[in-house]
C-alpha cells in the first residue's frame, strides 16, 4: 500500500488533462472517450445486471491463481461481497464500454472474467463483438455464466483455463485484450509477450492495477519499453498500450474524470 501511495502522488504530478496532450489520436481518445458524458443507453443494462449481482447472497468458493484479494482472507466469499468490495467500479466499467465502442472492437479477449463485471461491458460496447473471456476458477465462472444468460449475452464465450494455458493455445488475433487478473509482475510481462503474437497494429491491451505492486509497475515499466509499443498511456489504474506503426513512441500519464 505504500508503493500505492507514493505512486499516486508521483501521478498525480506528472498526468495531464486534454491540455498539454500533442498527440492528435491521443487527444480525441481523451476527449471523446475518456471525457464522454453521454447517458448511453447501454448504461441501463450494465446498471441492472450490478444490481442483480449486488442483491445476490450466495456463497461461492473462490479459488484465487493468482497474488490473491487483499480484502477477502477466505475462498469463501458471498456474490455480493464481492462485487461491493472487490467488483470494478462503475466508472471505470462505463470507460472500459466507451473504450471498445469507440475503436469499433469486434474480437476481444478479457483474462479474468471474475463474475462478469467487465466481461458484460466489453459484450454490449458493439453489437458484432466477439468476447472470448479466461477464468480459473471455475465456480465463479458458473456464476458469471448464470448471470450471462439471465440476461441474454449471447456474444460471450468462457474459457475455464489459466492465462497462460489459454493465450498458448490461441493463434487469434484481437483489437481489444482487458488483462484483468493475476497481479503478479513477472507473469504479467510473460502474458504480454505471449500476446504480441495475437495483437495488429490498431489492437490496445489494457493492464488492471499497474501499481498494485512494485514488482507490476517494473512490469508495465518494461511493457511500454518494449519496441513495438509506440503509444502508451497510464491512467493509474489501468495502462494501456497501443502498436501504432504510424507514431512515433510517446508515454502518457493521464488523469480520467
Amino acid at each position: 500500500m505504500i508503493h500505492q501511495s507514493k505512486s499516486f502522488i508521483k501521478f498525480l504530478r506528472l498526468s495531464k488533462n486534454k491540455h498539454g496532450i500533442h498527440s492528435p489520436f491521443v487527444y480525441n481518445l481523451v476527449t471523446k472517450c475518456f471525457n464522454d458524458k453521454k447517458k448511453y443507453p447501454e448504461y441501463e443494462i450494465l446498471k441492472k445486471h450490478r444490481q442483480a449481482l449486488r442483491k445476490d447472497i450466495s456463497m461461492i468458493e473462490m479459488k484465487d491463481f493468482g497474488q490473491g484479494s487483499r480484502v477477502f482472507k477466505g475462498n469463501p466469499r458471498k456474490v455480493s461481497a464481492v462485487i461491493k468490495n472487490a467488483g470494478m467500479k462503475k466508472k471505470r466499467q462505463k470507460l472500459l464500454f466507451r473504450l471498445s465502442k469507440y475503436f469499433e472492437c469486434e474480437n476481444i479477449l478479457e483474462l479474468g472474467t471474475s463474475l462478469g463485471l467487465g466481461t458484460v461491458a466489453l459484450s454490449i460496447s458493439n453489437e458484432f463483438a466477439a468476447i472470448n473471456t479466461v477464468e480459473g476458477c471455475p465456480n465463479t465462472l458458473q456464476k458469471a455464466q448464470d448471470y450471462f444468460e439471465k440476461f441474454n449475452f449471447h456474444n460471450i464465450e468462457i474459457h475455464q483455463k489459466l492465462f497462460k494455458e489459454f493465450i498458448e493455445s490461441s493463434s487469434d488475433n484481437f483489437d481489444l485484450i482487458f488483462i484483468d487478473g493475476d497481479h503478479n509482475g513477472e507473469r504479467t510481462l510473460g502474458y504480454f509477450k505471449s500476446l504480441l503474437k495475437n495483437v495488429h497494429n490498431d489492437s490496445v491491451i489494457i493492464f488492471d492495477d499497474i501499481y498494485w505492486s512494485k514488482d507490476m509497475t517494473e512490469a508495465w515499466q518494461k511493457i511500454i519499453a518494449n519496441e513495438k509499443v509506440t503509444v502508451s498511456i497510464d491512467t493509474f489504474q489501468w495502462g494501456m498500450v497501443f502498436f501504432r506503426k504510424e507514431q512515433t513512441k510517446q508515454h502518457f500519464v493521464i488523469r480520467v474524470g
